[in-house]
């Protein structure tokens, strides 16, 4: 299959095409300009570059979430009205799962950490061995301190990734009683290739949605909708 895969949950706006094979270009940008600006020129640039025929796409994949708000609202706006234009499917993957699908080959637990603010990050727990790919925990928003009492009840070495890297490295190196690493940057935010290549096998089992019916995944309410509670209930 050859897939549109994009990702702009995350401060990194990437889009990528790839196949069954091959990444066949792929298109980062972390550069502070908002993904509305980003976006939409990058896959024009990847279709002008390929000189690609949209239309022999098979499928658009999209991180689904958790994320940023605005990013995934329109990451998710510009999959659907793709989607809907070629009359393709949508393959829906967690942001997550998506980045620690980009570390492989270990036998430490691959925990990416997304920033969510006030000491909060969006997280799980993956696998990536001898074994295979495996999901370990589901997507959470939670505490780092939480985060990292559960990484260290499992007694075993962890790698972590993600923007929550940056903001929580400090209080993880103070806190954390196992081995641990931290990805490098190449490997260590959002990707749309390893997006695309994991979209791959959602594709082989069959699990692709109609555009009209693909939502973006918060995992909670934003923080316009949490202040207006607080307020309501203040």
């Amino acid at each position: 299959m050859k897939i549109l895969a994009i990702d702009s949950s995350g401060l990194v706006a990437s889009a990528a095409v790839v196949d069954e094979r091959k990444v066949i270009a792929e298109y980062n940008v972390n550069n502070k300009k908002t993904h509305s600006q980003t976006l939409l020129p990058m896959i024009d640039e990847l279709k002008k570059i390929l000189d690609l025929d949209l239309s022999t796409l098979d499928a658009v994949a999209i991180s689904k979430g958790p994320g940023s708000f605005t990013g995934l609202r329109i990451g998710s706006a510009t999959a659907k009205g793709i989607a809907l234009a070629l009359e393709k499917p949508i393959i829906e993957i967690s942001s997550l799962e998506a980045m620690a699908f980009q570390i492989f080959g270990t036998e430490s637990i691959i925990c990416p950490i997304m920033d969510a603010r006030r000491g909060q990050v969006y997280t799980a727990m993956f696998e990536n061995g001898s074994d295979g790919f495996r999901r370990m925990t589901d997507d959470s928003p939670m505490a780092i301190e939480e985060v990292i009492n559960n990484i260290n009840e499992t007694e075993r070495s962890v790698i972590f990734l993600g923007d929550g890297v940056e903001v929580h490295s400090e209080t993880i190196e103070k806190n954390i009683k196992v081995p641990v690493l931290f990805a490098p940057a190449y490997a260590g935010y959002q990707r749309a290739a390893a997006l695309g290549m994991l979209a791959q096998e959602y594709a082989k089992r069959g699990e692709m949605t109609d555009p009209d019916m693909h939502r973006p995944e918060y995992l909670r309410l934003s923080q316009a909708e949490r202040e207006r509670l607080e307020k309501n209930n203040g």
